[in-house]
């Protein structure tokens, strides 16, 4: 079955192409239309031009919008690298289905739904509303043993891909990723110093308020299981097998997916962009269909933006995580979107259009 999930993840990601360059170059130009100053507002017209490329189509489309939270626990959590237990994920994936957790909240501003998904929590979900895609009951404890197989590791990112198929086929036009797992800052540390090349300390925080000791205690929690199984950048999937969780994986596969299907996806914070890495790890070109949204404040994310070649624009100290940073980039879309759709032209108003000096 590992053989089998290799092959198709290796045919699905030659599926990925560059962002159609002729829809975005259709973009620009309409934007340089439009009667306000050229790149008058900066990054948005990119990321609308962005997505332009994405769908093939000058006539970009914002209607339908969803957040897609994976939600698993990490056996890790066994070392103490966190102020609370397991049993808060399986509480908190069960609020998203009752529409109370944060992100609910957020998303009905922005008038997006959210879709929990169960990729491994350990506790048992009852409440009616959460995709069921568990993998296992959580992972092994990375401080001793691989937290799951490679098999597991690639069911895991085929189920990803599957669900951003099945979102687009329903008519979605923008995706976000969200995640919620106890311990997955520390998986994601551990995940990010590997890919990024950089010592552990430089890449792992605070998470949901760990004291100074219990930050050292995380550090080296981290550094025992890269040194336990010397895991290499240049091959993701192992990387990911033995240091990640099934909500990276899954996080991976829908980012992996949005690039085979055409549907753009926002990341979240530093736990989606340690997915990115490993998407881009896995195809580069994947980069194209993806769209930053905040910079985060454990200290991994700056540098894995850089990695990316993305830069988010909003700076506001996040860390609550469940895609709600990602979220709040929907709204922000939507006013440049509607710049883009409704302004008058130079033309129309028949003034003098800007000129690109030197």
């Amino acid at each position: 079955m590992e053989t089998y999930y290799r092959q198709q993840l290796a045919c699905l990601c030659k599926n990925i192409h560059p962002a159609d360059p002729a829809s975005m170059d259709a973009a620009r130009r309409h934007w340089d239309g439009i009667a306000k100053p050229l790149e008058g507002l900066g990054q948005f017209e990119k990321m609308i031009t962005k997505i332009a490329g994405i769908q093939k189509t000058e006539a970009v489309s914002l209607e339908r919008k969803a957040v897609v939270v994976f939600c698993a626990d990490n056996g890790v959590v066994a070392e103490g690298v966190t102020q609370t237990d397991s049993s808060v994920t399986a509480v908190v994936t069960e609020n998203f289905a009752k529409g109370i957790a944060s992100v609910n909240r957020m998303a009905a501003v922005a008038g997006a739904d959210v879709l929990p998904v169960d990729m491994g929590v350990a506790g048992e979900i009852r409440e009616p509303g959460v995709r069921n895609c568990k993998i296992a009951r959580g992972t092994a404890n990375l401080r001793r043993e691989p937290a799951m197989s490679e098999e597991q590791a690639l069911e895991a990112i085929h189920t990803g891909i599957a669900l951003a198929g099945e979102l687009k086929d329903a008519g979605y036009d923008l995706l976000a990723v969200g995640e919620m797992g106890i311990g997955n800052t520390t998986t994601s540390s551990a995940l990010a110093s590997v890919l990024l090349g950089q010592p552990v300390e430089a890449v792992t925080g605070r998470g949901a308020g760990l004291s100074g000791d219990g930050l050292q205690r995380k550090i080296q929690v981290i550094e025992d299981a890269i040194r336990l199984h010397q895991p290499d950048a240049s091959r993701p999937l192992p990387a990911l097998a033995a240091l990640g969780g099934f909500d990276i994986a899954g996080m991976t596969g829908l980012l992996l997916g949005g690039a085979i299907y055409g549907i753009p996806v926002v990341l979240d914070g530093m736990i989606s962009a340690v997915a990115a890495l490993l998407a881009q790890a896995f195809c580069p070109q994947v980069t194209d269909y993806i769209l930053p949204s905040h910079l985060g404040k454990e200290p991994a994310c700056r540098l894995a933006m850089e990695k990316l070649g993305l830069e988010p624009v909003i700076y506001g100290a996040l860390a609550l995580g469940e895609g709600t940073g990602a979220v709040m980039l929907f709204p922000l879309l939507e006013m440049a979107y509607t710049v883009y759709l409704e302004n008058s032209t130079f033309a129309e108003i028949q003034i003098d259009a800007y000129e690109k000096l030197q």
